[in-house]
């Protein structure tokens, strides 16, 4: 489906006259080739220009917002997932942000580039957008693994032989007690060589102004799990007892640890840097070249997630106990090449990504649920098994991450078309990709420098290291302090073979066959390791693990023989008829198949064995009715699906201290989503210049069995995370002539979604509160210049898009408060 608005302006009939808006007709190449949405029996979703610019679209929650049926979880800038149609299990926390996370299920593309990402997705600053196209339901023949949920394809403009273009705008917002944000964005065209060369090129710099308070708080190892009975968490589901429990610790002295230095109003500011060049050469007849290449840069303080027990309407807040940041860089660059071979169109896509991320987190929460903190920040008098009355020091629990990753992908894509005027007619081609991850992560835990260690006599623990003979990037002991550490190298290879054949029966029905065949395989090597090694432990499955032995076929863990790694190889289907009973009526059914490959487990073993050495491949099964309507004499466009989708041993990444102190994944459950979307566009005639635009999603998505997992999940009926029952919105644009020149608008949007849930871990499932936003826009333009001034989230309401119990205290991401603005824009 299609989610159009009104087209600006066409040329006028005669001079002083308007010409009539038009619903706006959005090319798409979501079946891999061009077509109008109301022409393809397929479901999309699709923003074009106009519609991004009229919804003022620049980031990753932006486009989101106006695309009920996809939803999103995670905790700021560079680290969001996506999820379509509620198929969703948990979002990924930082320790998992790369090779302990699961492979998304929801594929993104930038062109004809896959950028999906295990764990972070890219948060492409949408600059100079053609359109955005939401495939949702199954895509895995044309789109392969990661595509089981839907697809996302941020289509950007090309170069235009049409003469020289450039254009400037920008903007500035004030947010309600936040900071201020301002943007700015450029672009140029040039045909330098008439009809065969073209360059293009954009600009952006957008400052977010932060809106979270950084707020003076105190922690001590007093509040260790270690030390505390069990209470409720906020979701109601009971902690642990804590190993001294009821101990008396009147004898022990407890440093503090204090944040004065770190407070803050409005900390959590980022901002979003980069260019993208492309250039297009048609070099000979019915072939061209377009090389693009794009870098981006992600610069972000603070956190983007509140501790509502000390939040209040006015002052959104959280302590935090060391400095949170992030830079997330990434390169891309993207050769196509497009031809004809005799009567096939062949494209070749081949692409190259670079990302590059550093990060810095406030691990201190990590004391709430972490049992064995105090072996390496207290004395050992004072977690002496068994003591009674313990004495002695522990240290301030001031913990913190350091994070970097390092990726690289190559992606080559061949594919050919036969001819679009056949009645057979076929796409079909081949597809590798590869993806190395490198990640570190240093588990520092200052106090540990200073506390007296097991060992009698000896103060502070050693210098972590890698374990012997494991493959890792950075061979050198750590500093002194990081307690725990990962360094870890993770390979994802794919290729397949697809195809799809249609057939034209009649001139109005249309059968459709695909098929996919695939080999994916997820590897990992390196070490992941706890200092406790270092006083001569050579047991790796209980204080590290050196993955080189583990995944080489080797390694035996209680018992049992691991593999190699995690390999999905096989085939998915895809089948679709399509009836079309007139010009303005098309109406199909789908059948289609999606799997997400699965993954090595770097605690295999752990827990007697519940940890499993390999998570299975989860599969998808995608049954759909859709219909696409131009109505009234093409004033109404009424599109819409409804789907069932069938889910087999749903994946989801699981982190319990009860079980081991690594995060892990597993199989979870089965499930079912059943489901309706719409969208309909309207534009009156006794009104012109009017265009009413609304969409809704409707789910019920649900648990069906349990299939196993290490720890208790939401049981059959139960909702799946990240599936509200209902999301809307409605927007109505009007449009009107002020004088011979310029034109002007007025835009009011609502927004509303239900609640939904976080997570379907038991111990860190929370449920999320609904929403209703508003909002409003004002402006003028003429065929130069625009001119517009705005209100988002005019409720000033606190959607919650994430929310994480991982360390049993609730954390909120939250949207952004009530913000006004303006912003222009000319055209040279």
């Amino acid at each position: 489906m299609t989610l159009a608005t009104a087209a600006g302006s066409l040329p006028a009939q005669a001079e002083g006259e308007r010409a009539p808006m038009v619903l706006e007709e959005i090319m798409v190449t979501a079946t891999k080739r061009a077509a109008s949405t109301q022409d393809i029996p397929v479901a999309v979703q699709a923003l074009g220009e106009s519609s991004l610019e009229n919804l003022r679209v620049d980031v990753f929650n932006d486009y989101l917002l106006q695309l009920p049926g996809v939803s999103s979880g995670g905790s700021g800038p560079g680290q969001g997932t996506i999820y379509i149609r509620g198929l969703a299990s948990t979002t990924p926390n930082l320790t998992t942000a790369g090779v302990a996370g699961l492979a998304p299920n929801v594929a993104l593309y930038l062109d004809e580039q896959p950028v999906t990402q295990v764990g972070r997705n890219l948060d492409v600053y949408a600059a100079d957008l053609n359109r955005i196209e939401v495939l949702p339901g199954s895509q895995g023949t044309l789109f392969g693994a990661s595509s089981q949920a839907g697809t996302i394809r941020l289509i950007t403009n090309k170069p235009s032989f049409n003469g020289f273009q450039a254009s400037i705008s920008g903007g500035v917002s004030f947010t309600k007690g936040g900071e201020m944000s301002e943007k700015l964005e450029a672009m140029v065209n040039v045909p330098v060589i008439e009809d065969k060369f073209a360059v293009r090129g954009v600009f952006f710099a957008d400052v977010q102004g932060g809106y979270i308070d950084n707020v003076s708080g105190v922690r001590t190892a007093a509040e260790s799990a270690r030390f505390a009975s069990s209470t409720p968490r906020p979701n109601g589901v009971p902690t642990t007892d804590g190993f001294q429990a009821g101990a008396d610790f009147s004898g022990v002295r407890f440093l503090e640890a204090r944040n004065e230095h770190l407070v803050e109003e409005n900390f959590n500011d980022a901002t979003y840097t980069g260019f993208r060049v492309s250039g297009l050469y048609d070099f000979a007849e019915d072939w061209s070249a377009t090389l693009v290449h794009m870098r981006q840069r992600i610069d972000s303080e603070g956190v983007f997630f509140i501790d509502p027990e000390l939040d209040d309407p006015e002052n959104l807040s959280v302590e935090r106990f060391s400095p949170d940041s992030t830079t997330d860089d990434f390169d891309t660059t993207a050769l196509t090449v497009e031809g004809r071979v005799g009567a096939l169109q062949m494209v070749y896509a081949g692409t190259y990504l670079n990302r590059d991320t550093e990060q810095t987190i406030d691990y201190t929460d990590y004391m709430f649920v972490g049992q064995y903190l105090p072996y390496y920040i207290c004395d050992a008098s004072v977690t002496y098994p068994g003591a009674a009355a313990p004495s002695g020091t522990c240290q301030a629990p001031d913990l913190y991450v350091g994070s970097t990753t390092e990726t690289e992908v190559w992606t080559h894509e061949l594919r050919f078309t036969t001819p679009e005027e056949n009645p057979l007619r076929a796409t079909f081609g081949g597809f590798y990709s590869s993806q190395t991850l490198v990640e570190r992560n240093d588990f520092t835990y200052p106090g540990s420098i200073n506390a007296e260690s097991f060992t009698p006599g000896v103060y502070g623990w050693p210098q972590n290291g890698a374990l012997p003979g494991s493959s890792v990037s950075d061979p050198t002991p750590r500093p002194l302090g990081v307690i725990f550490f990962n360094d870890i190298t993770r390979t994802d290879k794919q290729l397949g073979f697809f195809g799809e054949v249609t057939y034209d029966i009649s001139e109005t029905l249309s059968v459709t066959a695909g098929a996919r065949w695939h080999d994916v395989d997820v590897r990992l090597k390196g070490s992941a390791n706890s200092s406790f090694f270092n006083f001569g432990g050579e047991d790796v499955n209980a204080f590290g693990t050196n993955l080189d032995t583990q995944f080489d076929g080797t390694q035996v863990i209680n018992g049992v023989a691991v593999p190699k790694g995690a390999e999905a190889k096989g085939w998915v289907f895809k089948g679709n008829v399509s009836y079309r009973p007139n010009d303005d009526i098309l109406l199909y059914v789908t059948y289609s198949e999606g799997y997400r490959p699965g993954l090595p487990n770097r605690p295999a073993g752990a827990g007697g064995g519940a940890v499993p050495a390999v998570v299975r491949t989860d599969e998808v099964t995608n049954y759909e009715l859709g219909w696409k309507m131009d109505l009234f004499d093409g004033t109404v466009r009424f599109n819409g699906s409804a789907f069932y989708v069938d889910i087999s041993d749903l994946q989801t990444t699981i982190f319990d201290p009860t079980v081991t102190n690594l995060f892990f994944s597993d199989n979870a459950a089965d499930a079912e989503i059943k489901g309706v979307e719409g969208d309909i566009n309207w534009m009156p005639d006794a009104v012109p210049g009017l265009m009413i635009s609304g969409a809704f999603s409707i789910l019920d998505a649900k648990v069906t069995k349990l299939v196993g997992a290490s720890v208790a999940i939401a049981g059959p009926g139960e909702d799946l995370s990240y599936a509200p029952s209902f999301q809307g919105n409605l927007r109505a644009r009007y449009v009107w002539d002020i004088s011979d020149d310029f034109e002007a608008h007025v835009q009011p949007s609502l927004t509303y979604s239900a609640s939904s849930f976080s997570d379907i871990v038991l111990i860190n499932r929370a449920q999320q509160d609904s929403y209703f936003m508003m909002g409003m826009a004002f402006g003028v333009r003429n065929d130069k210049w625009s001119m517009e001034i705005f209100g988002e989230n005019l409720t000033d309401e606190r959607a919650q898009l994430n929310n994480n119990l991982v360390f049993d205290r609730e954390r909120v991401s939250i949207n952004r408060p009530r913000t006004f603005g303006m912003r222009f824009g000319v055209d040279f």
